[in-house]
């Protein structure tokens, strides 16, 4: 009775730790836009995006992650031949990559508050795709197991995903050339009138 219990947490657990990995990097992005401000914007969105940060990390991402590692680990003593199967063991790689790109979150966090990040809001959203990445290896691992499909169907599933994620990079550039765009526009009108 408790791997039905133990799978419906792991499950929200999972929800939450994404959707909090996948905002906490949205916020990243903003926080290194925020640099480009003005005075008093500038100082103002940097201090709020801290707070967010701080938030989103400390009351919502790790505890997912908490909920998520415990409850994998409450599956595997009431299941314990899963540990034998193959599939398990690349999800579990894929997991320990989702935890060190978790902390290393953490450490971002500390850079970003310190001014010391080096990272440009380009980079910072390339780097928000890998959970995306990881989380379809990890679904297709957890659904499939080791029957994972190789037809047709499974490869224009990828290509969506892939697509879906090129979409959103060509979205943003759009949007950040038509912000400097717009700054061009809005430096130049009071060049025009001097």
């Amino acid at each position: 009775m408790a791997y039905p219990w133990f799978k419906a947490f792991h499950i929200i657990g999972v929800v939450v730790w994404f959707a909090g990995l996948f905002y906490l990097v949205r916020l990243f992005i903003y926080h290194i836009e925020a640099e480009q401000e003005p005075e008093p914007a500038n100082t103002i969105l940097k201090n709020q995006y801290q707070i967010m940060e701080k938030r989103l990390y400390n009351i919502i991402t790790t505890p997912g992650m908490v909920v998520t590692v415990a409850c994998a680990i409450g599956l595997l003593v009431t299941q314990p031949d899963y540990l034998k199967q193959t599939w398990l063991h690349f999800k579990l790689g894929f997991v320990a990559l989702l935890l060190a790109y978790h902390f290393y979150c953490a450490r971002l966090m500390k850079l970003l508050e310190q001014g010391k990040c080096n990272w440009t809001s380009k980079q910072m959203r390339a780097m928000n795709e890998a959970p995306t990445l990881m989380l379809v290896a990890i679904v297709m691992l957890a659904v499939f197991k080791n029957s994972l499909p190789t037809d047709m169907a499974a490869w224009v599933i990828f290509g969506l995903v892939i697509l879906m994620a090129v979409t959103i990079q060509l979205y943003a550039k759009k949007r950040r050339l038509d912000k400097e765009k717009e700054l061009a526009q809005i430096n130049q009108v009071p060049q025009e009138q001097a």
